[in-house]
């Protein structure tokens, strides 16, 4: 593996030599798809993500829109580093694994606030509609030592639309596609002197596909419908020069219906609010006091009259102070997270656990001539589990104005979830947290028409848990208790770019090859596959907007033993844009063109080898009207 990552590292650089040799000449033309840098908060503070040691990828708004009538999973699985496996279609669990690791090793922020169930330690993705999103910032890697427990796999924040104005405008679309999908969505921001605030809706309702591919009992072979009712407010208020109060709300209503022998559904309601205090104390010195709320409630009704709710909420409170220095920025930050669950069930005993995290972090980022730089330290308390410390270190050297090399250590940790430790029946209140450790190295370039990275990365996890054990004193479930089965090392590379090759047209492509293994039995981790990647055409030229994707992922497995295999897929999907006029815009949307049968997940295993696959959407089509009074 090091060879080749070696050998990937040496045949990079002729690679994009030769590319910025062909397209030199015209990038004085190419000003109408310019590649800029973008200023991210991966380091807590704003960095730029040409001098950002850390892996970073951030995706747009104008991205955002091409995937209209799509999920928020969807838009995830095209970029680079990311897997999403789903059991069923719209709607149903959806799970992410950044480069490689567990669904449950990233934490999820919507406006700073963390979104991830406490409970099943995951993020519903699948009831954030794209509608509201305005951006989104994806850092690859371990970031426990910025942002506390959970951060092995990386942090994906979500910031939802608001648009600085010195009017009010308005924006909206309603749009329909296949399996009778309808969208609705609307939204304005506005000004009154110092006050800027603003408010949006979103609906989506399809009456979907079967969950299951082909299911055994004849009452499952319906169609599982999903609807979602969200919706997100913000006001800003500068009262003074330098001291601004933020207040954001979110709310996200889902229901789903899914296969098992019964007319079943589940409804999943997730909030986030909060209020951000900000203080230019004196020039150089900035106070930030947050202070917020991240719920989830959901209710399931499985079987005629099993029924089972589950209520988690995170009061989350920061303060983080900002000095900036003469070449860099020194950053001090306290996190304080109090989690609470309660869960009832007709069939199983009640869960009612509260657990509270102090976290007390100390960062640096600066830059002085060629050379950049990022530290970190923290450490938690937690009422459970004790103290832990992380920390991290990045640096960056500028070669040329076009080339940069990084090099990047970072160790992180992932807490037990709720039910893993307590679940009746199921879970093991001596769990051991998972620990990690990360190295990684880059090489990029970079100008206003070629973008290109080459990572490396080797991630040790110990302690990894899985639900995979013998039969315990609280576990009933042999082959499904959780336990810390060992060590699990993951390799990989990810390549990634995007190069303008004319005024209207742009190419973007990632690859990632890795190795998820399970250090005692060398077999991959479930649902990875070791090559999966993404390439995207462009067109724009006028009122149009062109573009085409392919998607592909070789076979992964859906058990530990590696037993049941998944096959490898690609798919092919195309999106198109015209504007009408200066606020109208009508989009389309084509997925799985080729029509392609594949599958992320399936309920086979040793006890049922012979059970259906979840399904996944054949060909479907998607038109939307869009308008926006900008």
């Amino acid at each position: 593996m090091n060879k080749k990552i070696i050998l990937g590292l040496i045949a990079l650089y002729p690679a994009i030599s030769l590319a910025q040799e062909v397209f030199s000449e015209n990038a004085s033309h190419h000003a109408a798809l310019a590649l800029d840098e973008i200023n991210v908060t991966a380091a807590r503070i704003p960095v730029s993500t040409k001098t950002a040691t850390g892996d970073i990828t951030v995706v747009t708004r104008e991205e955002i829109d091409r995937m209209k009538g799509s999920s928020l999973p969807d838009l995830l699985r095209l970029q680079p580093g990311l897997q999403i496996s789903t059991n069923g279609g719209m709607g149903t669990a959806s799970s992410l694994f950044v480069r490689g690791t567990n669904a449950e090793q990233v934490v999820v922020l919507v406006d700073g606030l963390r979104i991830n169930s406490a409970t099943l330690g995951t993020t519903a993705f699948e009831n954030l509609p794209l509608a509201l999103i305005d951006r989104i910032e994806i850092l690859r890697g371990p970031a426990s030592s910025l942002y506390g427990a959970d951060a092995i796999g990386g942090v994906i924040q979500i910031f939802t639309r608001r648009t600085k104005t010195n009017t009010t405008l308005f924006y909206g679309n309603i749009g329909a596609g296949s399996y009778d999908t309808y969208t609705g969505s609307a939204g304005f921001d506005s000004r009154y002197q110092a006050l800027q605030f603003g408010a949006q809706m979103s609906s989506y309702d399809t009456r979907g596909i079967s969950a299951k591919k082909r299911p055994t009992q004849a009452i499952d072979r319906d169609r599982d419908g999903y609807s979602n009712l969200s919706g997100t407010a913000y006001a800003d208020l500068e009262f003074a020069e330098g001291h601004n109060l933020g207040l954001r709300f979110m709310e996200s209503d889902g229901q789903n219906q899914f296969d098992n022998g019964y007319r079943n559904y589940s409804t999943t309601n997730q909030q986030a609010y909060g209020a951000t205090l900000k203080n230019q104390l004196t020039e150089h010195w900035t106070s930030t006091l947050k202070y917020g709320v991240g719920r989830e409630r959901s209710f399931s009704l499985n079987g005629v009259s099993s029924r089972s709710e589950f209520d988690s909420e995170q009061t989350q409170i920061t303060w983080q102070h900002d000095y900036m220095l003469s070449f860099g920025t020194l950053t001090f930050a306290y996190d304080r997270l109090e989690q609470d669950v309660l869960t009832f069930s007709n069939s199983i005993q009640s869960i009612d656990k509260t657990r509270n995290n102090d976290g007390f972090m100390l960062g640096f980022v600066g830059n002085h001539e060629a050379h950049s730089i990022q530290l970190s330290a923290r450490e938690d308390h937690n009422t459970q589990y004790g103290n832990y410390v992380t920390g991290g270190v990045g640096y960056g050297y500028t070669i040329s104005p076009e080339w940069q090399i990084t090099a990047q250590y970072g160790s992180a940790f992932r807490a037990p979830t709720f039910n893993q430790l307590y679940f009746p029946s199921f879970g093991d209140p001596v769990l051991k947290p998972e620990k990690s450790d990360n190295v990684e190295a880059s090489l990029r370039y970079q100008t206003s028409s070629i973008q290109a990275k080459l990572t490396v990365f080797e991630n040790h996890v110990r302690d990894l848990i899985q639900n995979a054990g013998p039969a315990t004193s609280g576990c009933s479930f042999a082959g499904f208790c959780p336990t810390n089965s060992g060590k699990v090392e993951i390799k990989g590379i990810t390549a990634e770019s995007s190069i303008v090759l004319s005024p209207q047209w742009q190419l973007t492509g990632n690859l990632t090859i890795q190795s998820p293994r399970n250090d005692a039995t060398d077999n991959l981790l479930v649902r990875r596959s070791q090559r999966y990647g993404n390439l995207q055409l462009q067109y724009k030229s006028g009122d149009w907007d062109i573009g085409t994707e392919v998607s592909a992922a070789s076979q992964r497995y859906n058990d530990a033993e590696n037993n049941f295999k998944l096959g490898g897929y690609a798919l092919v999907n195309a999106s198109l844009g015209y504007k009408l006029n200066n606020h109208w815009k009508l989009l389309a949307r084509a997925n799985n063109i080729l029509d392609k049968d594949y599958v992320l997940a399936t309920t086979k295993s040793s006890f049922s080898p012979n059970a259906p696959d979840y399904n996944t959407m054949g060909t479907n089509i998607f038109v939307s009207l869009n308008y926006d009074m900008q």
